[in-house]
């Protein structure tokens, strides 16, 4: 009676035993699925973060190669509008310069036809009646006073400086002037004097009478 006493409980144990073994294992296993499944999960997680990344990674290359060109591109605009404005302003620099010196010659040429002509009128008009030379000595004395510093520095002042020259104290210059009633000898003696022909040397003065060197009827001196 005692031994089948000691048997049930013995089987009692070995079946709580069993039984608790048992549920360890389904509890393990079931833990080692459900860490497993959370393993696949965050694989699957991790690869697609990765893709992602990736993706973002070449369409951050992309657009930053695509806008790269793109200021290339507006930076080379902006140097070929630059070389452009820059050759454009030298060539409308070139064009003034060009009309300002085109303008200057064409006052400084005007000035020298009007001195050759002041100047053939008073040849006329002092000199008119003397032999080619005797024209170009008067002139001469002009040129002459025109480089002393004894008088004034243009050939128009030396011929109107006051007291100097009758013909143009008493207005017949003028008129010889305004009417071109020079002559071909006179124009040619004036050019030749304003050129640098000089028959009488360094002499400021001229008259009909007294002593100096004679061309004519006029000395020199």
């Amino acid at each position: 009676m005692k031994y089948k006493h000691n048997r049930s409980i013995i089987a009692a144990f070995y079946t709580a035993a069993s039984f608790t073994l048992l549920t360890g294992f389904t509890s393990l296993a079931a833990e080692s699925s459900q860490q497993e499944s959370s393993l696949r999960q965050e694989e699957n997680l991790s690869w697609n973060f990765t893709e992602i990344v990736s993706e973002v990674q070449e369409d951050a290359v992309t657009e930053t190669k695509t806008a790269a060109r793109e200021a290339k591109a507006v930076k080379d605009f902006q140097t070929q509008a630059e070389k452009a404005a820059e050759e454009q302003a030298v060539h409308a620099r070139s064009i003034v310069e060009y009309a300002e010196e085109l303008k200057a010659a064409q006052e400084a040429e005007a000035a020298q036809a009007a001195e050759q002509e002041l100047l053939a009128a008073l040849i006329f008009c002092e000199a008119g009646n003397q032999p080619y030379e005797g024209q170009v000595a008067v002139g001469a004395v002009v040129m002459n006073r025109v480089r002393s510093g004894s008088f004034p520095d243009t050939v128009t002042d030396v011929i109107y400086q006051s007291g100097q020259f009758t013909p143009a104290m008493t207005g017949w210059l003028d008129s010889v002037l305004a009417s071109g009633g020079y002559t071909d000898s006179a124009m040619q003696a004036a050019k030749d004097a304003l050129a640098g022909s000089n028959p009488i040397g360094d002499c400021l003065y001229f008259s009909t009478g007294g002593g100096g060197y004679q061309l004519g009827d006029h000395f020199f001196r």
